[in-house]
Order: structure tokens, then C-alpha cells, then sequence
């Protein structure tokens, strides 16, 4: 017998002869050369001169014949039913425990490493989707993962994975928070005072956009991620702040983001607008919230002084660079109450009376504009009013520049 078919004969008299094909030809995968298990097992029955084909399987139980046109029947009919898109997938299934054992135990026995039972299932569902709907099997980042569940009479779950689009925004209307806001008397449950919708305000940014991506996608929910936000009194401006618009559960993947774009633009003239949407990775969402020294804002706001000012004091404006700020009061009851310190990069003003002046200001990202020029109760040092001389307050605010993640 020649020496490659010596590991074949030891299986079979470990099995007693009792051992399918896939499973035989699983273990000899790196002994036997074959484009399958098949095949390689096929070698083995030539050369020794036995028949495995109505076998019954002491290690996989005959799991293998589970794999037939009716398990591909219901992954159809679970396709049609939920009425989905995709385009890329992955396997995952569920295998009996003892089955795996024994899979393990055999290998272990002859001191194999080969790819495991559950590997193979998996394999060939995924080749058997691939030849019938000319889909990619992924294994990164996927659009949908079938869930084939083996422990009894084959069960098919799909799982579908979340839709990503990144953009701009702007803001063009003041009153308009970034995502929706739950009734602050209700906590979202619905009352009287938000007539019912369980909301402190009617529209947010999130929603003007993602009603109609939720639509067309018929997902299940949206959550919309910032590179941080401006305040509800605040206008977004410039070329817009970065965002991730994630839709749960996605029916549909495939979009004319560039027709939904204009046609989202114009149902939300003078409050909203997006730009330059276009499908992310999942890691974006984290990426763009995450703030390295080179982020900056640029702000634009309006100040008004309780009494005149000194206008040669303006100019000490312009020098002003670390800010030791703590936590605003107005934040204290969702934020760490801790002193942080943020740096100005550039700043200029232009009088407009006695009293009123404009700022436009250049930080770090993460420097509260409000807090510093009214000194937030000298809790942000230093400050717009202390150099003044005066109690200072920002009158209204326009973000004008986000830099890029």
C-alpha cells in the first residue's frame, strides 16, 4: 500500500469502516491531493477497493446530507420572504456539539490540522449560495450573514448587517437640534406636552435625512453619528459637518444617493442640507468622532457687553491661546465635571457699537465658544469678559468650519 493511503486505512479501521466521505476526505486533506473531500475520498475507495457511499457517518452523523436542495430552498424562500438585497455574505451554522467532538477527537488521534467540520459546512453552504446567486462570500465586512442551524431539521436566519452613508451636513435654520430629542417631561413615551410624538422638538437634522433613507432602504431604524455637533441655537455652516448615517436592518442596499441628495436638499430648503453622501465602512462612524491634535472649528459669533468696552482691549483678543476650561454648568448633568484645557488658534473681531462686536475665532476642537466669552461663572479662564472688563455673553453663534477626520 503505498504510504498515502496508509492514513486512509488507519481512519478507517479507527471509524470501523464507518465514516462518510466529506468527513474522510476532511482528514486527509493535506495527505491526499483533490479539489474536495470528495474527490479524495473517491481516491481512497479506488485504491482500497470499498464502498462509503451509503455509509453510516460515526462521526458526522450523515450531517452532510442535510446539505440538499431543500435546505437552499428555504435560504430562497427566506430571501424572497424578507424581500432583500445583497451583494456580499457570509455562512455561519450551528452544528451539533458531540458531532464537533468527535470531529476534534479524530484529528487529535492522528495528530492532524485540518480544517474542521464546522469550516466545511460552512464552506460548502457559502459555494452552494455562490453558484446560485453569483454573490461574494465576505469576510470582513459583509451585507447580510446566513445562519444555518444543523442541530435538528436545518433552520435559515439572516442576519442583515447595517447600511452605512457618510456626509455633510449644514444647518441652516436655528431651533433645530442634531438628533432627536426625547420629551424632557415624558422621557419619549408621549404626552400632552409634545402632543403625542414624545419628542422636545419636532425635526432634528438626524430625522430631515434619515425619514427617507428608512423609506427607500425600508430599514429598521436609523442612528445618525456627528463629529460632535453645534447647539440647537447654533447655525451649521461652511462645507458642513462630517456625519455617519447608519440604517439598521437595510431590505434595499442599492441607491442613487446623488438623486436621493438633491431630493432631500429640496424637501428641506433653508433648514437642512446634506452633501457628498456615499456608502462608509463601519469603522468610519467611530473615525469621525475621534479628535487628534490637528482638528479644528471655526466659529463665527456675535457678543454682546453689558456696558461699553474698552476698544484698545480688543486686541488683547488676538493673543489668547490656552484655555483652562471646566466642565459648563449648562453640560454638568451629561459630562464629567473636570478642568480641560483647549487652545485658541487663531482670532479676529470687528467692532460693531459700544456694546456689540463680532468674533471670529479658529480652537481646538472641543472648546466651548459660549463658555468663553462669558466666563461661565469663572469656571473658564481665561475669558472674553475678564479682558473686556465687562460681563460678556455670546448673543448667537455659526459654526463656518469643521476640518476634515
Amino acid at each position: 500500500m503505498d504510504n498515502m493511503f496508509e492514513l486512509a486505512q488507519k481512519i478507517l479501521d479507527e471509524t470501523d469502516g464507518k465514516i462518510c466521505k466529506n468527513c474522510l476526505g476532511r482528514k486527509l486533506s493535506k495527505t491526499i491531493e483533490g479539489s474536495n473531500n470528495i474527490e479524495r475520498a473517491d481516491k481512497v475507495c479506488s485504491e482500497l477497493e470499498i464502498n462509503l457511499d451509503d455509509v453510516d457517518c460515526s462521526i458526522c452523523d450523515n450531517l452532510f446530507d442535510k446539505l440538499d436542495d431543500e435546505l437552499y430552498e428555504k435560504i430562497d424562500d427566506k430571501i424572497n420572504h424578507l424581500g432583500i438585497e445583497f451583494d456580499t455574505f457570509l455562512v455561519g451554522s450551528k452544528i451539533p456539539k458531540d458531532i464537533q467532538q468527535k470531529d476534534e477527537e479524530l484529528s487529535e488521534k492522528f495528530d492532524l490540522t485540518v480544517e474542521t467540520i464546522k469550516k466545511e459546512v460552512n464552506r460548502l453552504i457559502g459555494l452552494g449560495i455562490w453558484e446560485r446567486y453569483d454573490k461574494e462570500a465576505e469576510f470582513e465586512a459583509q451585507d447580510i450573514v446566513f445562519n444555518i442551524d444543523l442541530t435538528g431539521e436545518p433552520k435559515v436566519r439572516i442576519q442583515i448587517n447595517p447600511l452605512y452613508i457618510e456626509g455633510k451636513y449644514n444647518k441652516l435654520k436655528r431651533g433645530i437640534p442634531q438628533t432627536k430629542w426625547p420629551c424632557t417631561k415624558c422621557k419619549g413615551r408621549g404626552c400632552e406636552e409634545c402632543n403625542g410624538t414624545g419628542k422636545q422638538y419636532p425635526e432634528s437634522v438626524e430625522e430631515l435625512i434619515s425619514e427617507h433613507f428608512l423609506k427607500l432602504t425600508k430599514g429598521k431604524e436609523a442612528k445618525f453619528h456627528g463629529a460632535g455637533r453645534e447647539d440647537i441655537d447654533v447655525l451649521m455652516l461652511g462645507s458642513g459637518r462630517p456625519f455617519v448615517l447608519e440604517i439598521k436592518e437595510p431590505k434595499i442596499r442599492k441607491l442613487d444617493l446623488k438623486e436621493l441628495e438633491e431630493k432631500i436638499n429640496e424637501i428641506n430648503e433653508g433648514k437642512t442640507s446634506y452633501h457628498n453622501l456615499h456608502v462608509c465602512e463601519r469603522k468610519r462612524k467611530a473615525e469621525i468622532k475621534q479628535s487628534s491634535p490637528d482638528t479644528y472649528k471655526v466659529y463665527r459669533a456675535l457678543v454682546k457687553c453689558d456696558g461699553a468696552f474698552d476698544k484698545d482691549k480688543l486686541e488683547k483678543l488676538t493673543e489668547l491661546d490656552e484655555i483652562h476650561q471646566q466642565t459648563p454648568l449648562r453640560v454638568l448633568r451629561r459630562r464629567a465635571d473636570k478642568v480641560r484645557i483647549k487652545h485658541v488658534l487663531d482670532l479676529s473681531y470687528e467692532v460693531i457699537d459700544d456694546t456689540t462686536f463680532s468674533m471670529t475665532i479658529k480652537t481646538e476642537g472641543g472648546l466651548y465658544i459660549k463658555e468663553l466669552i462669558s466666563g461661565d461663572e469663572g469656571r473658564s479662564h481665561p475669558n472674553v469678559g475678564e479682558i473686556l472688563g465687562v460681563n460678556a455673553i455670546c448673543e448667537q453663534l455659526d459654526v463656518i468650519e469643521v476640518s476634515e477626520k
